[in-house]
């Protein structure tokens, strides 16, 4: 019997093994198929190992797999169907941010013994199974995907579940909470932002009382907020903002003993905020703004020892703040604007040494701003115009380290500008206006070199305007009409290369305008109801801004340009005898150039004609051309023509081919010749009229643009065959090959200069103009970069212009713009707007921060930058791993805090994204030599993104 018994054993021992092989092979298939159906550089690391040792792969102690994470591979293609076939006891599978291509594999639901599946932002479509043969799902997370169809309502058989987040799932068809959602007994985590639900709030969800966290935020839920949710005694964040709830709120609210954070803003909410939820004991974040909540502001707010954030603006809030407000807690950010509040500020908002941002306006606040204001060395922020106080600003407000808007105006303020202002290095916006401030403009003002706008207007100013302030090259904005100013203008404020609007109106100021004051035409600027005398400079009234200059009653204009000036004398025979022997001078001179440049061409053309029979016939048809200059020429224009030949050619674009043109006066220009178009099925006639009227008026647009950051356009030539763009020429070539081509290494400061100069240009070009102006191609190549990387933004896309009439060969519904940079709107709209360039500015700003391109195989199939971001996002070390490592070293927290603003310029809504003009603004203040005491704790996403959750500031 012992040999059988050996036998029998021996044959079951066998049988084992097989059995066991069988499973590893079947395993082992299933890698097989999948590295066949999708692509990814972080498969390569399982080549050459058993399965059980393969990354992002566990085994039990039978070999079995239980867990495959490949969650963040940037993998893309077909993720296997059945996977569960193959892996009977796989308990988690993690496929988030990655690339996959079809419908969500349904098989899934054949893992009976699933208990977490993440597929966060997989690029899955189409419909969801249902969820219900998943009974021992405990955490369920298919948030940022575009899922067709039915929300799975099946979720509810899933007892077991402890985190369900379906956020940022816009593509449901509209869907209630149902009832029975309270099965879910266990859940802990419910995120259900921006995903399609209508209808009232269930009270049933009061039941729920393992909840911690509940999330409805972005959907169109109305109603009243049910008070059975003050039975979620573990509930530590509550976020019901941007619905359209209406009613009081339930003072049931304060029995969330462990809420940290209540965000219910953008509602229809009325009534008085509960006392019970002022009183909450570990509250940190309060945000009700922009609800019709009444009522007095609450006095309890003053003894919460936790709270960080408060933002209830807009809303009909009355009474007094209580003087010992901010004494218990550490404030960050209080934003109590645009509500009926009076009474003196309270003193004490600084106690805690970490407030950052003071927004109080449009209110009545009365008395004196208090001394101890000038002690918030954390302020960022403060605004508070439009109340009613009085009295002097403290001295030291202005010299706060890292303060960058100060807005007091629309108030009683007196005294005089504060000589501190020199010491306020980052103060980028003052704005004082209609005070009762006296004294003179303190010269100090020079080394506030951040400063963007000034707005005096309508105070008690007198003396001087400082001829500093022409050191101020940010300036775009400067403001000081309506005061009591004397002497002259200052020749120093044509330096302001930079400065979009100047109104120096309603003073008096005296003496000759400076010429030199035309060379920021064709900018707004406003000299009315001055003293001013002398004659008005001829660019001025060839400019057609002579109304700028009304009310100056000894103001004359030279009787050769009398007929555009007939509000105004004619100047004395001696201004006009200067005058008039200056331009026979001038013109006597251009004379004698004219024939002898004639002459010299006679006899140039004799001699190479021959020679010319082979050159582009540009350079033999010069007087063919209609030519348009916008800027004083400096050169001679035959000697362009002379140097378009094929060696000169240093790239091409879009719409055409460019040249390096260098002179013979030391100079550089850049020159685009248009693709021609004589060769396209439609007449010559057609063509010329379509150049006089589109690309003319286009282009005219352009060439009077006067800002540091755009390129200059000195002039054009146009005829039937062809036109030519005279550039100023940018010696660093574009931003797409200083990034990418790796000739060049950018620093942190050196791309941070650069973003914050596209921006200003862009702000210019949206907000200084009028109608503003929208690019419709922003793109890192079209960013030119000169001597010291200064960035000017270039090509407006003239070849939509071209490309629009182009005849058969070419399309009619042009969309301008290239893939990766077109704002998604757009793309399927085809309507431009200056939010479609804020995307593409965010985008810019991605490539400058992470050093990739827009489009890179890693990102995966169909994704781009923007989508890569965003998978990486979640946490502190995933921001980190975007950042260029080449360069982050010791600014990697400036690098993520222009990392926020890039995605706050490229959410998929439009009206979630900034104007440029924020944008210049944010991007001020994220310079990389800002100090770190200034940067918020990262305790929640609400500290992380304050100035999204606060608009006001």
């Amino acid at each position: 019997m012992a040999p059988q018994k050996v036998i029998i054993l021996l044959v079951f021992f066998l049988a084992i093994c097989s059995f066991c092989q069988g499973t590893i092979n079947d395993q082992s298939q299933f890698f097989a198929l999948l590295k066949k159906s999708v692509t990814g550089n972080s498969l390569s690391d399982w080549d050459g190992k058993p399965i059980c040792n393969f990354s992002g792969v566990g085994c039990d102690d039978q070999g079995n797999v239980i867990k495959i994470d490949l969650f963040g591979w940037s993998l893309s293609g077909l993720f296997p169907d059945d996977v569960c076939s193959f892996f009977p006891e796989l308990r988690i599978l993690r496929l988030g941010n990655n690339n996959f291509q079809g419908a969500f594999p349904s098989n899934i639901t054949n893992c009976s013994h699933l208990e977490e599946l993440n597929m966060v932002s997989t690029s899955f479509t189409g419909p969801l199974p249902d969820l219900s043969p998943l009974l021992s799902l405990r955490l369920l997370n298919l948030s940022y995907n575009h899922f067709t169809g039915e929300f799975p309502l099946s979720i509810i058989n899933l007892t077991s579940l402890e985190l369900l987040d379906f956020n940022e799932n816009p593509d449901f068809v509209p869907w209630k909470l149902p009832e029975d959602i309270s099965r879910l007994t266990k859940l802990r985590w419910m995120i259900l932002t921006a995903c399609k639900i209508h209808g009232t709030i269930p009270a049933s969800i009061g039941n729920m009382t393992s909840l911690v966290d509940l999330e409805l935020s972005e959907n169109r839920l109305t109603g009243r907020i049910p008070r059975e949710l003050g039975q979620l005694k573990k509930l530590k964040m509550l976020e019901l903002y941007y619905n359209q709830l209406e009613g009081e709120i339930p003072e049931e609210l304060g029995n969330l003993t462990e809420l940290v954070d209540l965000d219910m803003s953008v509602n229809r909410l009325t009534g008085k905020i509960p006392e019970s939820i002022c009183r909450l004991p570990k509250l940190q974040v309060l945000q009700i703004y922009n609800n019709t909540i009444s009522g007095d502001f609450p006095a309890s707010l003053a003894n919460s020892t936790t709270l960080t954030i408060l933002s209830l603006y807009d809303n009909f809030l009355t009474g007094e703040i209580p003087h010992n407000f901010g004494v218990s807690s550490a404030l960050l950010a209080l934003d109590l604007s645009e509500n009926e509040l009076s009474g003196e500020l309270p003193a004490q908002l600084c106690h805690g040494d970490k407030l950052m941002y003071i927004l109080l306006l449009q209110n009545m606040f009365s008395g004196e701003v208090p001394e101890s204001y000038a002690k918030c060395e954390t302020l960022i922020r403060f605004r508070v115009s439009y109340n009613l106080l009085r009295g002097r600003l403290p001295e030291m407000l202005l010299a706060l380290p890292h303060v960058s808007i100060i807005d007091v105006s629309y108030n009683n303020l007196t005294g005089s500008i504060p000589t501190t202002i020199g010491k306020a290095f980052n103060l980028s916006e003052l704005f004082m206006q209609s005070n009762r401030l006296s004294g003179t403009l303190p010269p100090e003002i020079l080394t506030t070199t951040n400063l963007v706008k000034i707005d005096l207007s309508n105070n008690l100013l007198s003396g001087p305007i400082p001829p500093e302030i022409g050191s101020l090259k940010r300036l775009n904005l400067l403001i000081l009409q309506g005061n009591k100013l004397t002497s002259s203008i200052p020749e120093t404020l044509s330096s302001l290369n930079s400065l979009n609007y100047l109104d120096l109106s309603n003073n008096f100021l005296t003496g000759k305008i400076p010429e030199s004051l035309g060379a920021l035409l064709p900018n707004s600027m406003n000299f009315s109801n001055n003293l001013l005398s002398g004659p008005v400079p001829p660019l001025f009234i060839t400019g057609g801004v002579l109304e700028s200059f009304s009310g100056n009653q000894r103001l004359c204009v030279p009787s050769f340009l009398s007929s555009s000036g007939k509000d105004f004398p004619l100047c004395p025979q001696n201004y006009d005898r200067k005058k008039r022997n200056l331009f026979w001078v001038i013109g006597i001179s251009l004379g004698i150039v004219i024939l002898g440049l004639v002459l010299f061409l006679k006899r140039w053309l004799r001699n190479k004609r021959k020679a010319m029979e082979h050159e582009d016939s540009l350079s033999s048809s010069f007087f063919t051309y209609d030519v348009k200059s916008f800027h004083r020429l400096s050169f001679d224009e035959r000697e362009i023509f002379e140097a378009m030949i094929e060696k000169n050619i240093v790239g091409y674009g879009g719409s055409g081919a460019v040249y390096k043109i260098d002179l013979s006066n030391g100079g550089v220009l850049a020159v685009k010749k248009l693709w021609s178009h004589k060769h396209k099925q439609y007449s010559l006639l057609e063509n010329k009229l379509f150049l006089d009227k589109e690309l003319k008026t286009e282009v005219e647009t352009l060439g009077n643009i006067r800002h540091n950051n755009i390129v200059k356009l000195y002039c054009y030539f146009s005829n039937l065959d062809c036109s030519l763009l005279v550039y100023e020429y940018m010696p660093n070539g574009n931003l797409g090959d200083a990034l990418h081509g790796g000739k060049v290494l950018l620093d942190w400061p050196t791309r941070h200069q650069i973003a914050l100069g596209i921006a200003q240009g862009l702000a210019y070009l949206h907000h200084d103009i009028l109608p503003p102006i929208i690019h419709r191609d922003i793109k890192s190549t079209n960013i030119l970069l000169d001597i010291d990387y200064q960035p000017k933004v270039a090509d407006f896309g003239i070849a939509k212009v071209l490309q629009a009439k182009g005849g058969k060969d070419c399309t009619t519904t042009v969309i301008a713009g290239t893939y990766g940079y077109l704002a998604p709107e757009y793309a399927y709209s085809s309507k431009a707007t200056t939010k479609c360039d804020v995307y593409s500015f965010g985008v810019v700003l991605m490539e400058l921060i992470t050093g990739k391109k827009p489009v890179e195989p890693e990102f995966g199939e169909n994704k781009n930058i923007v989508c890569w971001v965003s998978t990486k996002v979640d946490t502190k070390e995933g921001a980190f791993e975007v950042l260029d490592k080449k360069i982050s070293g010791p600014f990697k927290e400036e690098m993520i805090k222009v990392l926020r603003i890039a995605i706050g310029c490229t959410y998929t809504s439009p009206a979630f994204r900034p104007t440029m003009n924020e944008v210049v603004q944010m991007l001020t203040e994220a310079e990389p030599r800002r100090y770190d005491c200034c940067k918020l704790p990262n305790k929640n996403k609400h500290t992380e993104n304050v100035t999204k959750d606060i608009p006001n500031l």
